[in-house]
């Protein structure tokens, strides 16, 4: 069955009431993210408190799938080894010298085994879970703090946890309430209220629309909203969406078809869908990433590959990450909106 893009459709307020519950659910990112932060404040300063008894850990172990975030946030700050462990336990090496630390939005079983293995082997152990879960039950113990967390949002629960980390100088400034009005920001700028013409996630979405997206993020945290966002587009369009570093996206580029203006779209039945570039600058201007970027644009322009950025200007490390990710997401929805079966 063919599929169609009808940008009409995105500024029909009867096609995208339709999806009100998703684009809510964007919309209240921010404010998530101040709920979320203001819930556990009294558990992370009665955390706060037993931290003060103990001397800086040996070393953070992240545990659960979620793990890469934290790794991807503290890795370059943080004072003391830091690992991502995304596995159902914990190294072996582990011990009562370690902080380990958990986010589990939706409370679930797959990180509890890692929680009471913690707990058995004197670990200092901090979760960000809903207090009433599996995983809460499991973080029982003397050194183990339990920062309640209630609307399953990763980015907000993540935000909880590096605050407390912030606090205790294991991780850089984070400033939830940055975070919050970032993603705020984006709420408005890409609000389904706002028309083509000024909305930039209706922008992307449009030029994504007949194509086949490689999606680019030079920073780690950028690199981690793009593959967010390339699993947000794979699953609103059925199509392929890829994110990856830029050894592996010049292969892509160098290999697509150079666009000749004399070829007739419909003389031979369908084409394979086109390369876009999607570069999420978070403005990081290191060397090596300016660098990265400017090779992944020259080639794409000398291959005749439109190139579109996603952009912000927040304060810190984390709102741009939240920044970037939710434009994406702003955008996939839109392109999800505008598609339509024939």
């Amino acid at each position: 069955m063919a599929t169609w893009f009808d940008e009409s459709r995105l500024d029909d307020e009867a096609v995208w009431q339709r999806a009100d519950a998703r684009l809510r659910a964007l919309a209240e990112s921010g404010a998530r993210v101040r709920r979320e932060v203001a819930g556990a404040e009294e558990a992370t300063h009665e955390a706060l408190g037993r931290a003060t008894e103990m001397a800086r850990p040996r070393a953070v172990i992240s545990a659960g799938p979620d793990s890469r975030l934290l790794r991807a946030v503290l890795e370059p700050w943080c004072p003391v080894p830091f690992v991502a462990w995304p596995h159902p336990s914990l190294p072996g090496w582990a011990g009562g010298l370690d902080l380990v630390v958990v986010l589990a939005p939706d409370g679930g079983a797959s990180v509890a085994h890692a929680v009471a293995e913690a707990v058995r082997r004197g670990c200092q152990v901090v979760v960000a879970c809903p207090p009433r879960s599996t995983v809460a039950d499991h973080a029982v113990g003397r050194w183990s703090a339990v920062l309640p967390t209630t609307g399953g949002d990763q980015l907000a629960t993540a935000v909880v946890m590096l605050d407390y980390l912030e606090r205790v100088q294991l991780g850089p400034e984070v400033d939830a309430e940055r975070v919050a009005q970032a993603l705020d920001d984006v709420a408005i700028a890409c609000s389904p209220h706002r028309d083509l013409a000024v909305n930039p996630a209706k922008v992307t979405a449009i030029a994504l629309a007949e194509a086949a997206p490689l999606v680019w993020g030079g920073s780690v945290l950028a690199a981690r909203a793009a593959r967010r966002i390339a699993e947000s587009l794979r699953r609103v369009s059925g199509r392929a969406a890829l994110a990856g570093d830029v050894e592996q996206l010049l292969p892509l580029l160098e290999s697509t078809r150079q666009r000749d203006v004399f070829d007739d779209p419909f003389a031979d039945g369908p084409r394979d869908l086109s390369p876009v570039l999607l570069v999420l600058d978070d403005g990081n201007e290191e060397p090596v990433v300016r660098e990265a970027r400017g090779r992944l644009q020259a080639l794409a322009s000398s291959r005749g590959v439109r190139v579109e950025t996603l952009t912000t200007d927040a304060p810190t490390e984390v709102a741009r990450y939240a920044s970037l990710l939710l434009q994406g997401s702003y955008a996939a929805e839109y392109l999800g909106l505008g598609l339509v079966e024939d």
